[in-house]
């Protein structure tokens, strides 16, 4: 660690020993934007897991229930209509609002890059080789998320499937918090929750999906996170996808809680095409085509799944942000600061 690095680190872990984690992380966020460095990035995601924990003790916040409104269409607005107005009325519409050109090229490309770099870290951890920590640096996980399993199992499984946990690469967590800033949905979500949320560092996830069809198929994420949790979802593309590059299947339809499983259905949390159609009930199921920078907002209840086929050439980058409101926080998920 540089000297001007240890000296930031040691200012900041004075300030959160008196309690203003707030302005550590800040302390630490300017100085990295000025320019990136490995240990105060690593340092931060050390911050924010303290932090996560802490918030976890927030009284309970009462949230306005959205009812439903059937449409015929996905709701789609341009990044200057984004309002928590325009969010409950997509998600009272259609389940999701579909924000396009949401982030610029330029950024676009240093997110590709950044996940491209913390897989190949990734992999050269699992090889032995050397590798830089800024990119990928594993902490500990809960065990609820491989019971009887170390976490380090969960991680080549989800690398196996395009995935990796953006909380083990210290950079792209840094990258990620500074597009929700940037891009105002950490205000939006903010009011729209009624609270500052936390990022579950389970389902805070890059991706780098291979077109081949995928294990899952359709859900809603609230059959194993729970009916009632302050969720709120920002999955970014960074590829054009929904074509030749796997994208999302979608249930353009408002639903009001967790639908049940049916016998036909893969997992106890997933439905089978008859199980979607029937709790479609008539509602238009679309497969969007996605630019490089659209960005798809929902909560726990929108049904889904990967769109992938065999037919498909080309890997799709993205990016799946899971944030949820303190007061009503899912069991088993790791809290991180934002």
């Amino acid at each position: 660690m540089s000297g001007e690095a240890t000296a930031l680190v040691r200012r900041a872990h004075e300030l959160e020993s008196t309690g203003d984690l707030r302005a550590a992380i800040e302390l630490l966020s300017h100085a990295n934007r000025a320019a990136r460095h490995a240990d105060l990035e690593r340092a931060l995601v050390h911050l924010r897991r303290r932090g996560g924990s802490a918030m976890m003790l927030q009284e309970p916040v009462t949230r306005p229930r959205i009812t439903a409104t059937p449409a015929d269409a996905l709701f789609e607005i341009e990044p200057a209509e984004l309002t928590d107005a325009a969010l409950r009325a997509g998600f009272s519409q259609c389940g999701c609002v579909l924000v396009r050109g949401l982030v610029p090229p330029e950024r676009i490309a240093l997110l590709v890059d950044g996940i491209d770099a913390a897989m190949a870290a990734f992999d050269a951890a699992t090889d032995g080789a050397s590798y830089d920590p800024a990119w990928f640096d594993p902490g500990p996980m809960p065990d609820r998320v491989s019971p009887g399993l170390p976490a380090s199992f969960r991680r080549k499984f989800l690398r196996a499937d395009g995935g990796l946990w953006t909380v083990d690469s210290p950079r792209m967590l840094f990258e990620v918090f500074e597009l929700v800033d940037d891009t105002g949905l950490g205000a939006l979500m903010t009011e729209f929750l009624g609270e500052r949320p936390l990022l579950s560092a389970i389902k805070g996830t890059l991706r780098r999906v291979p077109p081949t069809e995928v294990i899952g198929g359709w859900h809603q994420d609230g059959a194993f996170l729970g009916d009632h949790v302050g969720s709120f979802n920002f999955w970014l593309a960074l590829t054009a996808c929904g074509r030749d590059a796997p994208g999302l299947d979608i249930v353009a339809k408002r639903f009001d809680r967790v639908v049940p499983s049916d016998p036909d259905a893969q997992f106890d949390w997933s439905l089978s095409d008859a199980g979607v159609l029937a709790a479609a009930d008539g509602a238009p199921i679309v497969r969007p085509d996605f630019a490089a920078g659209d960005a798809m907002l929902f909560d726990h209840l929108l049904l889904h799944r990967t769109a992938a086929s065999t037919s498909m050439t080309r890997a799709r980058h993205a990016i799946e942000s899971w944030f949820f409101a303190p007061s009503a926080y899912p069991v088993g998920q790791l809290p991180i600061l934002y």
